[in-house]
């Protein structure tokens, strides 16, 4: 029993000695910051790169909505949508397509459907893009970016089948959100067809705007763009009745965004070969104490009407 009692008193002895021996070890080493805590950091190096990445805003391209004034083009409408479709796609630019379509009896008016398309986009877009639709590009170094320095002309006067004149703006312009705002849009006085864009000229110029035009072009008149309307099918609505002449060939200080009075008599969509639009049926209003010409009848058409419009077609 003696015997047995000094052997197990030896065991525990070198048992807690050992124990000593290994907590003093321990005890000597270095404590820093730098002391291991693997899972741990592991675990907050991941959660912080998931914040950061979360923390980031994340860069949107401006969103384009083109705006095509529209009445009784339907066939040329069947062209445009799905050539302009895959022409902003090839430029990944993100875009939504509005047919502003005039349902009322007045004369056709270009600039108060591209105000009214303007007014119901101006919350959901960054820029637009006044369209006619029968003019479509063919050239892919025609970018319809966003025009940050000022308006952007993409059917420049060297580049369009038709206008060559040097302030000519007319086709397709590009126009930031607040830049139009800024201009108080176009003029709302031009029933018929013709001037609206030379009167919008001036009122960029005088705004302290910059048009620009695309640079690089290598192409012509005659290869840059598609100019699909057929001038005998649908003949252009020249006809000046009243005081229409000599009103609109002055600019307008009185009409634009502030005095656009107009319903939407209804909202539709519309797929054409798989290109989603969104049609406005527009009710344009006219104030004939303004603008009587808003109707025109044989009784009060200009007698020049004849000149005016080997002019103008």
């Amino acid at each position: 029993m003696i015997v047995l009692r000094s052997v197990y008193v030896r065991f525990l002895t070198i048992i807690v000695l050992t124990s000593i021996g290994v907590i003093l070890m321990i005890s000597s080493l270095p404590v820093t910051s730098d002391t291991c805590r693997c899972e741990s950091d592991r675990d907050t190096r991941h959660e912080k790169l998931h914040e950061s990445f979360a923390g980031s805003p994340v860069t949107k391209k401006p969103k384009l909505a083109v705006l095509v004034p529209f009445r009784d083009r339907f066939d040329e409408l069947l062209r445009f949508a799905p050539h302009l479709s895959v022409f902003l796609k090839r430029q990944n630019v993100p875009f939504d397509i509005f047919v502003l379509n005039q349902n009322d009896r007045y004369r056709f008016n270009r600039a108060s459907l591209i105000n009214v398309g303007f007014l119901e986009v101006k919350l959901t877009h960054d820029y637009i893009a006044m369209h006619d639709v029968d003019l479509l590009p063919t050239n892919d170094n025609l970018k319809y970016d966003y025009p940050a320095n000022g308006p952007l002309h993409i059917s420049s006067p060297e580049f369009h089948p038709k206008y060559h004149y040097a302030t000519f703006i007319g086709g397709i312009l590009l126009l930031r959100i607040d830049h139009y705002q800024k201009l108080n849009g176009m003029s709302n006085k031009y029933w018929g067809w013709g001037l609206e864009d030379d009167e919008f000229y001036v009122r960029i110029k005088e705004a302290g705007l910059q048009v620009y035009r695309p640079p690089n072009i290598t192409t012509g008149p005659d290869n840059t763009f598609l100019h699909i309307h057929d001038r005998l099918h649908r003949r252009r609505d020249t006809t000046k009745c009243f005081n229409q002449r000599e009103v609109t060939r002055k600019r307008d200080r009185e009409t634009g965004l502030n005095s656009l009075r107009y319903s939407i008599d209804s909202r539709k969509q519309l797929t054409i070969e798989g290109v989603p639009l969104t049609v406005l049926n527009i009710n344009l209003e006219c104030d004939k104490s303004v603008t009587p010409w808003c109707e025109c009848d044989t009784k009060t058409e200009s007698k020049s009407h004849s000149t005016w419009s080997k002019k103008s077609v």
